[in-house]
């Protein structure tokens, strides 16, 4: 006799809103009808709680004490999701929760970092062609500008910064492999070594209007035609890059932000003449809405990608966990570590049982959450991820959280990496571009503590010149 699989109320109501945002019909629903669409399909849980599938393709869980709803990624507990129930909503619901359509159905790329799959070589190949048509540039005719002055050799031209600049600000974690092949066709260029370890190079993504003032010295210097060609130089690469996920979706919105200056039918010189941030912020005008950025809000970048980190810690709820009690447990680490003192920053930001669990994780040495810490640079084994993928999603979501907690506070990003990111490279770096081994550990671990009460949660051609 066949089993009988068990309803999932999250698995339905996620499909049913995926199913009618997709519709095209929808676009053309007044606002009011989308919200009573989605309210009509807000989740009651056991426990009392309220959830809601809506803007990005998230999940959201209402607090009742301050009234407002977090991004968290669902329980995954089966018991939870089964006895989950429809509460059909009467209340409103926030506008920003409503989807409007692409930020459900786009494509979300990939968290992975960039150790373990390298980048493509066709995309390095192609990167190169790039960098090869720069030499020779004279940095008179295009000269640096700020922090990209601090990377580059005092010779180098700004359109090889156009190239490094894009390649940094598109990736979802700029956490590179030590030998990855895309790094060392800038050698010639760069002024001092990269920050890292022996194993990894420990990136910062340059800024939205790090990129804008490239392009607005140029205007405002008399030259708008080079500063024309520098944003075609930061079109061709996120063209080029795109093709790799975990570049694809902020390659695509900058493609879409700089093509008005490509076709002159754009503002931005005169953008360009009140300041670099005025530049950046006509860029950001343009920007596909259901593409988050950190220079939109910083707190609701790090909401996504603790987000991202719940999910990417999805595997340890087989081995009897909660996912997002884990996700805390490492986000305290690395803080601990890296900036005791900015996480009242973070709290506001942060859904209150996730909140909750940071605190005590940081508060108490005591707590079985304090198990989950990397100890002398390992992960400990119950929190191997099962295989490489898996492996690379945590380090890239554990890296990017870090550096969006880093941007929220204002905190230096450590050159040798944060704890947990640093931690799971232990786990990658035999297993570079190699086929992926059994992991001896996959059959679970129970030192990972469970928080009593609270659910698991799981996880074109170049137009250069």
């Amino acid at each position: 006799m066949a089993a009988v699989s068990r309803w999932d109320c999250f698995d339905a109501i996620e499909g049913d809103v995926r199913a009618m945002v997709a519709d095209p019909r929808w676009a053309a629903l007044p606002e009011p009808a989308r919200a009573q669409a989605i309210a009509s399909r807000v989740l009651a849980a056991p426990d009392g709680g309220r959830w809601l599938f809506g803007a990005h393709a998230r999940w959201h869980r209402h607090d009742p004490a301050g009234g407002r709803w977090h991004p968290a990624a669902p329980p995954v507990d089966p018991e939870f999701r089964a006895a989950s129930r429809v509460a059909h909503d009467t209340s409103v619901i926030p506008r920003h929760l409503v989807p409007h359509g692409p930020d459900v159905t786009a494509d979300r790329g990939s968290v992975q970092g960039f150790v373990g799959p390298d980048v493509p070589p066709r995309i390095t190949d192609r990167v190169r062609e790039l960098l090869a048509a720069q030499r020779g540039r004279r940095r008179e005719d295009f000269p640096l500008t700020g922090p990209f002055t601090e990377v580059f050799a005092e010779e180098v031209a700004s359109p090889v910064a156009a190239v490094w600049g894009t390649l940094m600000w598109c990736a979802y974690a700029p956490a590179f492999d030590g030998n990855e092949v895309l790094l060392s066709v800038f050698g010639e260029f760069l002024a001092r070594p990269l920050p890292g370890d022996e194993w990894v190079r420990w990136l910062s993504p340059f800024s939205l209007e790090d990129l804008a003032a490239l392009y607005g010295e140029r205007v405002r210097a008399g030259h708008p035609e080079a500063g024309r060609r520098l944003v075609a130089l930061m079109a061709d690469t996120a063209g080029v890059i795109r093709d790799d996920p975990r570049f694809r979706p902020r390659a695509d919105a900058l493609s879409a932000m700089l093509e008005p200056v490509l076709r002159r039918t754009g503002a931005d010189p005169s953008a360009a003449q009140a300041g670099d941030h005025t530049v950046r912020r006509a860029w950001l005008e343009r920007c596909p809405p259901h593409v988050t950025l950190p220079e939109t809000s910083p707190g609701e970048h790090l909401q996504h990608v603790v987000y991202d980190l719940v999910v990417a810690l999805g595997f340890v709820a087989a081995k009897g966990a909660d996912p997002r009690a884990i996700a805390a447990s490492l986000l305290a680490a690395d803080l601990s570590e890296a900036a005791p003192g900015a996480v009242e920053e973070l709290y506001p930001w942060l859904e209150p049982e996730l909140r909750r669990m940071l605190r005590v994780a940081l508060d108490d040495p005591s707590h079985p959450l304090r198990r989950c810490w990397p100890r002398a640079g390992e992960l400990p084994t119950a929190l191997h991820p099962p295989d490489r993928a898996a492996a690379a999603a945590l380090l890239g979501t554990s890296y990017a959280a870090g550096l969006a907690w880093c941007r929220l506070t204002g905190t230096p990003v450590p050159e040798r990496g944060f704890a947990t990111a640093s931690a799971v490279v232990h786990r990658l770096v035999h297993e570079r571009d190699d086929p992926v081994p059994d992991d001896p550990a996959g059959s679970g671990d129970p030192g990972i503590p469970r928080i009593p009460g609270v659910p698991n949660v799981p996880g074109t051609p170049f137009r250069h010149f």
